[in-house]
């Protein structure tokens, strides 16, 4: 496995050694010791999660203010651009993103920390989209930044209006939203 900090450090690109030939491919989608060992950290994870979305879809940026969930995420089919926002006030990155293609075909996954907000948009026809995370989903404590906030000035490498959700419609803008110390 080949790991890659990013602009923001703390958000790690991880790229597998993927092992294939004209029958398919093997690779190893998690090792923990080795994660360990790429990000620097000791995080368990508690709860795999997969989703399903059609071309233009954005997701996000969401994030728990009780609960922070760090993520490890992947695409299993199809293509997204997947973005992480760095909303620890303390932090010298604070306000600033950092993203990344995730395919099927490029197998590369990215952990995004606690004190991230997260979100992706889809690229392909359909993408389905594992992630894991180090806390339980507490839809009470979940927050959503706009995806569209100017001060962030995402590219989101969309054409177009993203389809989305009420909740994700209805997001705030950084200086307004609940962050960390």
């Amino acid at each position: 496995m080949q790991a890659t900090r990013l602009a923001i450090p703390d958000v790690v690109l991880i790229e597998p050694k993927v092992f294939g030939d004209a029958r398919g491919f093997f690779y190893e989608s998690f090792n923990q010791r080795d994660f360990n060992a790429a990000t620097g950290t000791d995080y368990q994870f508690v709860q795999d999660n997969h989703s399903r979305s059609s071309k233009g879809v954005l997701r996000g940026l969401h994030y728990q203010v009780q609960q922070p969930q760090g993520k490890l995420v992947r695409v299993v089919h199809g293509a997204v651009f997947d973005v992480a926002v760095d909303i620890r006030k303390s932090s010298p990155t604070f306000g600033q993103w950092v993203g990344a293609e995730l395919s099927a075909d490029n197998h590369h996954q990215l952990w995004i920390p606690p004190g991230f907000a997260h979100g992706f948009v889809v690229l392909s026809d359909v993408a389905e989209f594992l992630y894991k995370t180090t806390d339980y989903y507490a839809p009470e404590h979940e927050r959503c930044i706009a995806w569209n906030d100017s001060t962030l000035a995402i590219d989101w490498r969309f054409e177009g209006t993203p389809n989305l959700s009420v909740k994700d419609a209805q997001g705030r803008v950084l200086v307004q939203a609940e962050v960390f110390a």
